[in-house]
């Protein structure tokens, strides 16, 4: 099986050819980070719809996490286009980053469509080094399709744990490798991976997110493995849940 999938792999890295080339000479990265914004409103657009029962459960108890003023500061890691905000409660008080600045004009639109809420301010950092939030300084962070394009998973949790008051809460839902790898769902993200992770941004079809989640600091881990609904075959196993600092 294994000559099977490195046989599919030679055969998508030939038709990607080009894209191989441009990646070598460094002309890739600047492209994807241009046009990457563009296509992700698109798929997210798709995405949100198929996701939406999810999502909406998910975020159902951020009030829970309230504070002392009776409102929630929260910080949206890989903020994207905005997908997220509808989601959240009236008066939340909405940080967002990107390490890609690129999606500010997207989140322009999403900010005049969300009035219920309150927005900070846009950081241009990494998840795995936030350095311009300050320690214990959020009541809820949110990451949602972000660890995937991220290497250091443990970094990106050593930093969520930072920004959050003793107390508040993690939110994720991201895609991840598949737990059976005798399913077609596995074989498809073994054979598309490689070319996957250059043409998107560094998106890993085989992350095992969860592993991660699991040895990070939180004192408490409220995680689900779903098969997400109506998506592409590779992305379709999913975590979703939060933890709490």
């Amino acid at each position: 099986m294994s000559l099977f999938i490195l046989t599919f792999q030679l055969i998508l890295y030939l038709l990607a050819f080009p894209i191989y080339v441009l990646n070598f000479i460094g002309i890739w990265d600047k492209i994807i980070k241009k046009l990457f914004p563009a296509l992700l409103f698109r798929l997210t657009e798709m995405y949100n719809k198929s996701m939406e029962g999810i999502k909406r459960d998910l975020f159902s108890n951020l009030s829970y996490f309230e504070n002392a003023s009776k409102e929630i500061n929260l910080l949206e890691i890989g903020c994207g286009t905005g997908a997220n905000f509808k989601f959240y409660p009236n008066g939340c008080k909405i940080t967002c980053l990107d390490l890609n600045p690129n999606f500010q004009s997207y989140l322009s639109k999403s900010q005049t469509e969300s009035d219920h809420l309150k927005f900070e301010g846009f950081v241009v950092a990494s998840a795995d080094n936030m350095t311009p939030v300050p320690d214990a300084s959020m009541d809820v962070v949110v990451c949602t399709l972000l660890v995937c394009s991220v290497p250091n998973t443990p970094k990106v949790l050593d930093e969520v744990w930072r920004v959050l008051k003793p107390g508040g809460a993690f939110y994720f839902l991201e895609h991840v490798a598949s737990t059976d790898d005798s399913t077609l769902v596995s074989y498809l993200q073994r054979i598309l991976n490689p070319t996957w992770r250059l043409c998107l941004d560094g998106c890993d079809l085989r992350k095992t997110t969860w592993k991660d989640l699991e040895k990070a600091k939180f004192s408490e881990l409220k995680l689900r493995h779903i098969q997400a609904p109506n998506v592409i075959k590779p992305i379709t196993p999913h975590i979703v849940g939060y933890a709490i600092k």
